[in-house]
């Protein structure tokens, strides 16, 4: 056995040597989370015995989550670790603290990613630590003994695809720190469930099963003879097969393990699939007899993927099943009742009941986990967990774009890439009528048409103006052509003629009409085993009409340069069949050049493999260095914006090379452990299809196309700014979300400014923008000392920005500017009256926003100043005149500036009222102390009066929209301005009277 884990050993950082471009020249770059909040494949859960807030689950490829308020809010908890990836976990039932999680998901989908083992906690899951069984890759089920925290037992399944010996059924008495292999069949049968004797932690039951994915496309995996059913007495010194006496014969599949106490002895439920017959077992004698309890089918449908049973540990007559629906038996098995689910078309896995308490209760399915204090009559939701399993992703043309994929068993989703509202809530998110696994693409010249495929084949053409989601497969039911479609089936249009889309089956396919008529486009392109492959992947040129490149999942490229009609077989000969050529990526830049992704885990190869080739296929070369050894690859993408940028998608993160691929490094940066299905350019924007974590866009990739050696030699650098484009927050006044109510985050609001620094400046970075003129509109300086912003009442939904500050960091460097000038000095009880008085908007501490044009960005450090040119753009929703917003800003700058004074103002006045307020008049004369008192009552009155909020509540309605201000508000400015220059006459005779 290994003693350090694989992925943690791969995942290591690269040698400083190694690396074309110090990380820190792009440290500065961040990924967001836009969602959807739509939960995952979970197959583990488990809460705190006695706690009703606190459960936690782990996704199949999205780490451990914990909630302390029973399923309100969710956190993560497992980020830091190489793998994502859980199968089990388990609380030690003498200390809810310690925790073990089992990596990697042994129900044997054609989709599941591998783990490195297990993993401890001893602090409920703030930090984690390596514990073992490096690889194990797929681990079904952990049991912590109920007294001693550090014997744990583990059921290993090992290798999903191919043999290996560390399998089977491992026993550590001293906390994961070593391991005996207790239970061993063969290479090729692993572990996959565990169950205690509930009165001998020393009796245990143990389900081996030998299970085998083929690299093809087939929905259940091989099984062998090596499955069974086992028992030990002596804590996994010895071990006997249980047969006989009513338990079915072989040849067995999956079986599932439940203990409780009976009247009678020790209760066994066995979910056994099973030549003879399938279905739920009892013996209520420890295994030494059994009966079949039940063979309803809605316990028995895909055993090889369901096929666990869970017993209320205070009731054994209360069984649970998880199929496509929860079962529930209060008759130990005689009869069930579905709680929860079908129909609906929900998968669930598992099901933990609180020893303490069988109402509380937390499920995992296919969409997540969810939460019940009352024994099933109400669930948490499922729409709070950002652990969506994605295929493939998509972005459209529309402003602003969307976010297209399939998540794995829950549908597509349609997610904005940007909220108006200031967020991205589940307004902003919408299925578009297609499947759980397949493409989606939108019509390039209709972003409103978007074409979606389902599993095996089914292609549906949505559109979102009316709803309606037509089915246009190319075979109809009845239809006679024999199509091979796999579960994830490419569907792509044509990057030059935007009519053209494409579909792979054995062959591709194509429609110039939107699937109302289909055509082979070319002959059957596979060939290592007549009648399994497919095409995997389609990819047209978007620099020469005709040429596109098919890649098949049997290890196969070919291309075209003439739309088909003649194609060439161009795969490299050091491609092995059966090596999945997952993704091909046409160049923008050359016709001849495309790079293939290649995955061989489907051949227990979990090596990344990329081929590159300049010559349409004549010659390619391998081009992986620097990709950690386990982290093969899914997806290569190529930057339009400069030649040698590559960006690559892999099962343990993210990727990227300036070199056309002769070197990679990581970009993972914030971005959580996760398998990176496919990744999508959309303008300066990375945007990632995790697989286990929602979608994830780098904004901005401004420094990555630019970065250069030049760049790395200067003392300072300003990168040349992307166009930045105006866009106003929506003001809505409905009843603002609650704070649990899950949000994906807004790109930056403004012009992305990024610049690099050598080394770390002594004296201060100051970054100016001037209009064309060469005024200076906003000036930002490293030395400035910003207090944060006042904070709004506690009625309003409105929290103020932090103005932002230039950072002086060795290495890459961003601000960004909100494109306003700098915002009138503003206090909280503008904000109370403004919100009181009923103004219907809230006193805005923005600036006005500037014009659209060209701007001058000016980078200052020391005695260097860089410059840069920035583009400001309109948003492309509105159609303002130039007259009319010239308008409002003429408008909008007034009142900044009235504003402003009013704010010296009311400083000044209150300060002359406090001090004369505190003058003892009892030392004056009569008219000296009443002067006094006038004089500070006056004071007071100017310092109120300049204080209503009038002029901060104008200024936000002013620049609530790109449109001409309004007569009223005009009007509004007059007679606030006239009140100003009366309140400034006001303040002028009181200084004139006030006494020294």
């Amino acid at each position: 056995m290994r003693s350090v884990s694989l992925l943690v050993a791969v995942l290591a950082a690269l040698p400083a040597q190694a690396q074309h471009v110090p990380a820190s020249a792009f440290g500065a770059l961040r990924w967001r989370l836009i969602g959807p909040f739509r939960g995952g494949r979970v197959l583990a859960a488990a809460g705190v015995p006695g706690d009703g807030a606190t459960f936690y689950f782990g996704s199949v490829d999205g780490g451990v989550w914990r909630t302390t308020n029973a399923g309100v809010t969710w956190e993560p908890l497992f980020d830091g670790q190489p793998t994502p990836s859980v199968g089990a976990l388990a609380l030690a039932p003498s200390n809810p603290n310690v925790i073990y999680v089992g990596t990697g998901e042994a129900d044997m989908r054609s989709d599941i990613t591998y783990g490195a083992g297990v993993y401890k906690s001893t602090d409920g899951g703030a930090h984690w630590q390596h514990a073992g069984l490096d690889d194990t890759r797929q681990i079904g089920k952990i049991l912590v003994d109920p007294q001693n925290p550090d014997i744990v037992w583990v059921a290993a399944l090992g290798h999903a695809y191919g043999p290996n010996g560390e399998r089977g059924v491992f026993r550590s008495s001293d906390g994961g720190r070593t391991w005996q292999k207790v239970l061993f069949k063969n290479p090729d049968t692993g572990a996959i469930d565990l169950a205690f004797d509930p009165g001998d932690s020393r009796i245990v039951y143990a389900a081996l099963w030998q299970a085998r994915r083929p690299p093809w496309s087939q929905y259940p995996p091989d099984q062998g003879p090596g499955s069974g059913l086992y028992k030990t007495t002596d804590d996994g010194a010895t071990w006997s097969q249980v047969s006989g006496h009513g338990f079915p014969g072989g040849p067995l599949g999956r079986i599932g393990l439940a203990t409780a106490r009976g009247a009678s002895g020790t209760r066994v439920y066995a979910m056994v699939e099973a030549s003879a017959a399938t279905g739920l077992y009892r013996s209520d004698d420890g295994g030494a007899t059994w009966a079949l309890a039940s063979t309803d089918p809605r316990l028995t449908a895909r055993q090889w993927y369901f096929g666990q049973v869970f017993v209320d540990p205070s009731d054994p007559d209360r069984v649970y099943v998880p199929n496509r629906s929860i079962l529930r038996s209060t008759d130990g098995a005689k009869t069930f009742t579905a709680i929860k689910g079908s129909p609906g078309g929900d998968d669930y896995h598992i099901v933990w009941i609180d020893p303490r308490d069988g109402r509380r209760l937390i499920f995992g399915a296919d969409q997540g986990a969810g939460v019940s204090l009352d024994g099933g009559a109400t669930w948490s939701s499922w729409y709070n967990q950002p652990t969506a399993q994605f295929y493939h992703v998509v972005t459209d043309d529309a402003f602003p774009y969307r976010v297209y994929g399939a998540q794995q068993d829950a549908g597509t989703a349609g997610v904005s890439s940007r909220g108006n509202d200031g967020m991205i809530t589940f307004r902003e998110w919408h299925p578009i009528g297609a499947g759980e696994a397949g493409y989606i693409a939108p019509d390039p010249l209709n972003p409103d048409i978007v074409y979606g495929g389902d599993t095996y084949g089914t292609v549906y053409r949505f559109d979102r103006t009316s709803g309606q989601s037509q089915v246009i497969s190319p075979a109809a039911p009845g239809g006679a052509r024999a199509y091979r479609f796999t579960w994830t089936s490419p569907l792509v249009f044509d990057r030059l003629d935007r009519h053209v889309l494409y579909l792979g089956a054995q062959m591709v396919l194509r429609t110039r009409d939107g699937g109302l008529h289909w055509e082979q486009a070319s002959p059957d392109l596979t060939a290592a085993v007549p009648g399994k492959g497919v095409v995997y992947t389609i990819a047209p040129s978007p620099v020469q009409a005709g040429v596109i490149w098919a890649g098949t999942d049997d290890g196969r490229i070919h291309v075209t340069t003439d739309a088909g009609q003649h194609w060439r077989n161009v795969t490299p000969d050091s491609l092995p069949a059966w090596s999945k050529v997952s993704m091909i990526e046409a160049s923008p830049f050359e016709a001849g050049a495309a790079y293939a992704a290649v995955d061989r885990h489907e051949l227990d190869d979990v090596t990344p493999w990329i081929y590159r080739t300049h010559d349409f296929g004549a010659h390619w070369a391998r081009i992986e260095q620097g990709i950690a050894p386990g982290a093969y690859v899914q997806v290569v993408r190529a930057d339009p914006a400069r030649r040698g940028l590559l960006f690559a998608g892999t099962e343990l993160g993210a990727y990227v090379s300036f070199d056309d691929g002769d070197l990679w490094q990581r970009l993972q940066l914030n971005l959580p452990a996760a398998s990176i299905r496919d990744l999508a350019v959309h303008d300066h924007d990375l945007v990632a299809a995790t697989h286990g974590r929602a979608f994830w866009i780098l904004d901005d990739l401004t420094p990555l196309e630019q970065l250069s050696d030049s760049v790395l030699r200067a003392g300072a650098y300003l990168f040349r700014p992307a166009p930045a484009m105006r866009v106003r927050r929506s003001t809505n006044n409905d009843t603002p979300l609650p704070p649990e109510e899950p949000q994906g985050e807004n790109p930056p609001a403004g012009a992305v400014l990024d610049y690099y620094l050598a080394t770390a400046p002594a004296g201060p970075v100051t970054l100016e923008i001037a209009d064309a003129g060469g005024q200076v509109v906003r000036r930002f300086s490293s030395d400035d000392r910003v207090a944060a912003p006042p904070e709004p009442p506690y009625f309003m939904d409105v929290w103020l920005p932090r103005p932002a500050i230039p950072t002086r960091t060795a290495g890459h460097n961003r601000l960004v500017w909100d494109l306003r000038y700098a915002p009138p000095p503003v206090d909280r009880v503008d904000y109370s009256i403004a919100a009181i008085a009923g103004h219907g908007t809230v006193a805005d501490p923005e600036g006005p926003l500037v014009l659209p044009g060209t701007y001058q960005v000016r980078l200052t450090v020391g005695a260097k100043t860089v410059t840069q040119p920035l583009d400001v753009t309109l948003d492309p929703r509105v159609h303002p005149a130039d007259t009319a917003l010239a308008a409002q800003l003429k408008l909008a700058l007034a009142i900044a500036s009235s504003q402003t004074q009013q704010h010296a103002l009311r400083g000044a006045a209150g300060d002359l009222a406090r001090r004369l307020h505190g003058t003892d008049t009892r030392r004056l004369d009569a008219a000296r102390a009443a002067a006094v008192t006038a004089a500070a009552q006056a004071a007071d009155s100017v310092a109120r009066a300049a204080g209503d909020g009038s002029l901060a509540a104008l200024l936000t309605v002013v620049e609530s929209a790109d449109r001409e201000p309004t007569q009223q508000a005009r009007d509004a400015y007059a007679t606030l301005s006239a009140r100003l220059a009366d309140l400034r006459r006001r303040w002028d005779e009181i200084r004139k009277l006030s006494p020294p």
